[in-house]
C-alpha cells in the first residue's frame, strides 16, 4: 500500500501519525523486554544496593532494620518487578529517542540531527534526577525509622519498599527530563517561548509542590533542594527555546526577502 504523502508543510497526516505512534510504541517496547532481561541477571546486585539504607538506618538506631516478604510467591514478584524497574533505566536512551522521534516528525534534516542532541541531554538528566532521589531514600529511611521504640524490630514489607523506591526513581527521573521535553515540544512548533516563560509562576509552583509530596522527610530543606534544580532546569528550556525561535524567525525573515 502506498504511504501517504506528507504534506509540504511538514505535518503528518492523522493515520501516518497514528501508524508512527503505534511504530514508536512497538520499539520501546522491544527496548524494554532487552532490558527486563538485563534487569533479570541485574537482580541481586539491586536488592544488596536497596537494602544499604535499611542497613545504615538499623546501624544508626541500633534496632533490626529488614526486608519482609510476606508469602511464597513475593520473592518471585519483587524479582519481576525489579527486572520491569531496571529495564526502565538500562534502555533509557532508546526510549527517550523514540519519544524525540514521535513528536519531530516533521523536523528538516538539519534539524533531526538534534535528536542525539535531545538523548545526549536527556539521559544524563534522567540519570541525574534517579541519583538526587537515591541521596534523598536513605535520609528518609532514617528519619522514618528513628521514631522506632527502643529495642524494637521493623520488618519493612518487601514489595511496598521497592514500589516506594521505583516511585521516586523514575518520578525524579522524569521531572529532571521534563525541560527538555518541553524544548522539543519548542522545536516541533507546538509551544513557543513565549508561552514558556509565560507560565514560569506555575512552573515554579509546580516544582515546589512535586518536591513537597514526592520527598518522605518533613524538612523543608530537602524540598527546596530538590525544588531548585527542577525551576534552573525550567528557565533552561526557556532559554535554549528563545534561541530557536529567534533563528526560525531570522530564517523566515530571510525567505522573504
Amino acid at each position: 500500500m502506498a504511504r501517504t504523502r506528507r504534506p509540504s508543510d511538514g505535518r503528518m497526516p492523522l493515520l501516518e501519525h497514528l501508524l508512527e505512534l503505534r511504530k514508536r510504541f512497538v520499539l520501546i517496547g522491544a527496548g524494554l523486554l532487552l532490558g527486563a532481561i538485563a534487569g533479570w541477571v541485574l537482580y541481586e546486585p539491586l536488592l544488596v544496593a536497596l537494602q544499604q539504607p535499611l542497613e545504615r538506618a538499623s546501624e544508626l538506631t541500633g534496632n533490626d532494620v529488614t526486608l519482609n516478604f510476606t508469602g511464597p510467591a513475593s520473592a518471585l514478584d519483587l524479582k519481576v518487578k525489579a527486572a520491569l524497574f531496571l529495564a526502565v533505566f538500562v534502555s533509557c536512551p532508546w526510549w527517550l529517542y523514540q519519544v524525540w522521534a514521535f513528536i519531530t516528525p516533521g523536523l528538516n534534516k538539519r534539524e533531526k540531527h538534534y535528536a542525539y542532541g535531545f538523548v545526549g541531554a536527556s539521559v544524563p538528566l534522567f540519570v541525574g534526577g534517579a541519583y538526587m532521589a537515591w541521596v534523598v531514600i536513605p535520609h528518609a529511611v532514617q528519619i522514618l525509622t528513628g521514631f522506632l521504640p527502643e529495642d524494637a524490630t521493623n520488618f519493612t514489607d518487601a514489595q511496598m519498599y521497592l514500589s516506594l523506591v521505583m516511585r521516586l526513581l523514575l518520578a525524579f527521573g522524569l521531572a529532571f527530563v521534563s525541560p527538555v521535553l518541553l524544548v522539543g515540544l519548542n522545536f516541533a512548533g507546538l509551544m513557543s517561548a513565549k508561552a514558556l516563560l509565560a507560565g514560569w509562576r506555575w512552573a515554579i509552583l509546580v516544582a515546589f509542590t512535586f518536591a513537597a509530596i514526592m520527598t518522605p522527610t518533613p524538612d523543608a530543606l530537602t524540598m527546596i533542594l530538590v525544588a531548585l534544580p527542577i525551576c534552573v532546569l525550567y528557565f533552561g528550556a526557556v532559554g535554549v527555546s528563545m534561541l530557536h525561535d529567534r533563528r526560525v524567525e531570522k530564517r523566515l525573515a530571510e525567505a522573504e526577502v
